[in-house]
């Protein structure tokens, strides 16, 4: 009599696949609070009270009753869903097992495909995570289970497991979870969250924030050690408050921009950084700021605290609101030459407030006429989140060019002021910034409308040869302009 081999029945037992940060690249709970917190703001302050008193599975519940999420556009993780498919191609039984409320998860798997059964928190006195799915799963399948996850909260769950299997887990949890039994699937995070809280911070976006410079220029104060530290401090605090705003814009963002063709490649919207630590960052930044700040005049303060209430009612609003999008981010613009203003104690003349309205309102209306060219390629009609559609392209363009010659005119006309025979010494020099405006706004309005710019128009003149040679010029003008001596011998 022979012994028999023994049979490996663990492909037999059900795959059981984890939610949160193993099938898709971010946290529902998280997800839904931000998206309450833009449709219903007064339930949203609600939320911590709600998670001292009633506790975590009834808060996620009556989120999930107030907002729903679009699982058509969550980031899912591939290898997940592949090794899923595979599995079930081959006749095993897949179950989705996730603390998130069960109107979410119910959604994933209709959206998926994927999944013979889901088990998600349905009541409020049990939230299914860690101790409590490790149960609830051992009582569901106890002829044993195969379990996909990625966190610390997991490891109750793989102790129960027959199998264990691991997603985008940290290097702590991944080797916790090796040890408890032999791995049958592994995948690692793609994202790397330094690379993605610096992707996210913008740095590139700073090159706005040298508008702070413009008043030490138009001042003639260049020379002035003094006033160009306190510029400088400015352009610093300017910087980490900008950032601030941009995290707190793309966490508010996060489902319009997955419906984005370019934006949803961003770190919240692709899930590359987690909204926790988005949320920290955002605090750190703007509290930098703030210290920085106290450094410099409070006119400069004030001014810092109305940017960023701008900015702020800008990303809950005003941005779905037609023309007033295009007002406002023009005006942020202009509010920068205001505080270089004020941290400078430099006044800003008329015709550099004139001249800036025009110019940037020309460059906001560029950045929205792109945006629609851009679904126009497409095939989309209306941009998510905003008021647009393609059928405004013609008007965009219309305004936006307007508005650049207009700058263009009151460049001309100051050119022809008093005020420059005043502060300068050779003025007709200055006549050859007009034409070079004039070629420099014709040429970033002829590329839009090819579809060659991408970028914010401050960030693609930062890219673009031409334009940096442009500005060289412009600020070689202004010397000439301003040299004492005979400009030919």
């Amino acid at each position: 009599m022979t012994a028999s081999t023994p049979v490996d029945k663990s492909a037999e037992v059900p795959v059981c696949v984890d939610l949160d940060g193993t099938l898709i690249h971010t946290d529902l709970l998280f997800e839904s609070f931000l998206l309450l917190l833009r449709q219903n703001f007064i339930a949203a302050l609600q939320v911590p009270f709600w998670l001292l008193l009633k506790g975590k599975a009834e808060t996620k519940l009556r989120i999930a009753a107030l907002v729903a999420v679009q699982a058509e556009h969550l980031p899912y993780c591939e290898p997940v869903i592949a090794y899923v498919r595979a599995q079930r191609e081959q006749g095993r039984r897949t179950v989705l097992a996730t603390a998130s409320a069960q109107r979410y998860a119910q959604a994933v798997a209709d959206h998926t495909g994927l999944f013979d059964d889901v088990i998600a928190t349905a009541t409020s006195d049990t939230n299914l995570s860690g101790a409590n799915k490790a149960q609830a799963l051992a009582q569901r399948f106890p002829a044993g289970f195969e379990y996909i996850g990625n966190s610390s909260d997991d490891l109750p769950v793989w102790q129960q497991a027959q199998r264990v299997s691991i997603a985008n887990a940290k290097p702590r949890v991944r080797d916790a979870a090796h040890q408890l039994g032999r791995t049958a699937f592994q995948t690692d995070n793609p994202f790397n969250p330094l690379r993605a809280a610096i992707k996210g911070i913008r740095l590139h976006q700073w090159l706005k924030n040298l508008l702070v410079f413009l008043p030490v220029l138009a001042g003639h104060r260049v020379a002035d050690t003094a006033v160009l530290t306190q510029a400088l401090l400015a352009f610093l605090a300017f910087g980490l408050c900008a950032s601030s705003v941009y995290l707190l814009n793309d966490l508010l963002d996060i489902e319009v921009d997955r419906r984005h063709p370019r934006k949803r490649l961003r770190p919240f919207a692709a899930g590359a950084l987690s909204i926790p630590l988005g949320g920290a960052l955002t605090v750190l930044l703007l509290a930098g700021a703030v210290l920085v700040s106290l450094a410099l005049p409070a006119a400069f303060g004030a001014v810092l605290l109305m940017y960023y209430l701008l900015t702020l009612s800008y990303s809950l609003r005003l941005k779905a609101q037609v023309m007033v999008d295009v007002m406002m981010l023009s005006a942020l613009y202009t509010v920068r030459l205001l505080a270089g203003s004020a941290a400078t104690g430099i006044t800003l003349s008329f015709w550099l407030l004139a001249f800036s309205m025009f110019l940037f309102l020309s460059l906001a209306l560029l950045k929205r006429y792109g945006e629609m060219r851009m679904l126009a390629r497409s095939d989309q009609r209306r941009s998510a989140g905003r008021g647009y559609s393609t059928d405004d392209i013609v008007v965009l363009l219309a305004l936006g060019s307007a508005s650049g010659y207009s700058a263009a005119l009151v460049l001309a006309l100051y050119v022809n002021s008093a005020d420059v025979a005043r502060l300068y010494t050779h003025p007709q020099v200055l006549w050859a910034a007009i034409p070079m405006l004039v070629y420099w706004l014709s040429r970033i309005w002829l590329k839009s409308h090819r579809g060659e710019v991408h970028d914010d128009p401050v960030v693609f003149a930062a890219r673009d040869w031409q334009s940096l040679v442009i500005i060289g010029l412009l600020l070689g003008l202004g010397l000439m302009a301003s040299y004492t001596g005979p400009l030919l011998p």
